[in-house]
C-alpha cells in the first residue's frame, strides 16, 4: 500500500476521507478481529429463553477480557455494549432483561470494538431454535447482498457500484432495501466520511481508492422499506412490522481489491447455508 498517515481524498460533500497505510490496516485487522471473535463467542447464547441483557453482558465481558472497549456504550447516551435487534427491529435495539429470545426469532447483534484507539465494527444475524424457511431466506439473502457489495470494492470502481450490487440481490427476490441508514467511514473515528449507500447506480458516487476504509451494512425488509424509531430514541422498526435482517463488515480498499477486517475467526459469518 502506497498511502501514509495524512493522506486523504474528498467525498462529494467536501469531507475528508482518510487513506490508511499498512500500519493502520494492521490495527484495523486487530480491532475487527476482536469484534468478530466476540460475535463467535456469543453464538452459544443465542437460544430460546436467554435475555438480550445477558447477551449484552457477555459481549461486555468478552471485550474487556480482550483489552477492548465497547464503542456503543455511552455513545450519544446509548446504554449498552452492543445493539440487539430481533425480527422486525431494523437496528439499534437496546438489550433488556425484559426481552427473551424465542424459538423462531432472527436476531441481529451489532458489536464495535475499540482496540488501541481503532474501531472494528460488525454485525451478524442469528437464528434462534427452529426458524422458518422464509425468515431464513431473508437472512441468507441479506448476507449475499452484503457480499455482492463487497465484491465491488476494487480501486477505480464507485460507491454506486457497491450499492447497486447490494440492492439488485434483494430486488431479485422481492425484498426492499432500507434507505434511512448507510454504511460509513471508520478508523480512529467511529462514524466518518464517506456515506456508503446500499443502493445506487453503477459508475456513480465516490471513486474507490486504496486506503479507504468503511463499513458495508445493508438491511433488507420482507415488506416495504419504511422504518420508524420508537420513543426510546434508538430502536428502529419496520413500519409495516415485516421482518428485517442486516449484516455488516468493516472493509478496506487495497491496491488490487478489498480486505475484510471482520471475518469470523470460526467461519460463522452467516448462520444459513445455501437455500
Amino acid at each position: 500500500m502506497k498511502t501514509y498517515p495524512g493522506d486523504f481524498v474528498l467525498d462529494p460533500l467536501g469531507r475528508r476521507v482518510p487513506l490508511h497505510g499498512p500500519a493502520a490496516f494492521a490495527s484495523l485487522r486487530r480491532a475487527g478481529g476482536v469484534a468478530a471473535a466476540c460475535l463467535d463467542h456469543i453464538t452459544p447464547l443465542m437460544q430460546p429463553g436467554v435475555t438480550t441483557a445477558s447477551v449484552d453482558a457477555a459481549v461486555a465481558a468478552f471485550l474487556r477480557a480482550e483489552g477492548a472497549v465497547p464503542a456503543t456504550l455511552g455513545y450519544h447516551g446509548f446504554p449498552a455494549s452492543c445493539c440487539i435487534s430481533p425480527n422486525h427491529v431494523v437496528n439499534h435495539g437496546i438489550p433488556s432483561d425484559k426481552v427473551r429470545l424465542k424459538a423462531g426469532d432472527i436476531v441481529n447483534v451489532d458489536v464495535t470494538a475499540i482496540v488501541d484507539g481503532w474501531y472494528g465494527d460488525t454485525s451478524r444475524m442469528y437464528l434462534v431454535g427452529e426458524v422458518g424457511a422464509k425468515p431464513a431466506h431473508l437472512v441468507r439473502t441479506t448476507y449475499d447482498g452484503m457480499m455482492a457489495g463487497i465484491a465491488q470494492v476494487v480501486p477505480g470502481r464507485h460507491l454506486g457500484d457497491v450499492g447497486h450490487a447490494i440492492e439488485k440481490v434483494g430486488k431479485a427476490v422481492g425484498y426492499s432495501t432500507v434507505r434511512d441508514y448507510v454504511g460509513h467511514g471508520i478508523g480512529r473515528v467511529f462514524h466518518d466520511a464517506p456515506d456508503v449507500m446500499h443502493f445506487g447506480k453503477p459508475g456513480k458516487g465516490m471513486m474507490l481508492v486504496p486506503g479507504m476504509v468503511f463499513t458495508i451494512e445493508p438491511m433488507f425488509n420482507q415488506g416495504g422499506p419504511g422504518v420508524r424509531t420508537l420513543p426510546d430514541g434508538w430502536t428502529t422498526i419496520t413500519r409495516d412490522l415485516s421482518l428485517s435482517a442486516q449484516f455488516e463488515h468493516t472493509v478496506g480498499v487495497t491496491e488490487d481489491g478489498v480486505e475484510i477486517f471482520t471475518r469470523s475467526p470460526a467461519g460463522m459469518d452467516c448462520p444459513v447455508g445455501a437455500i
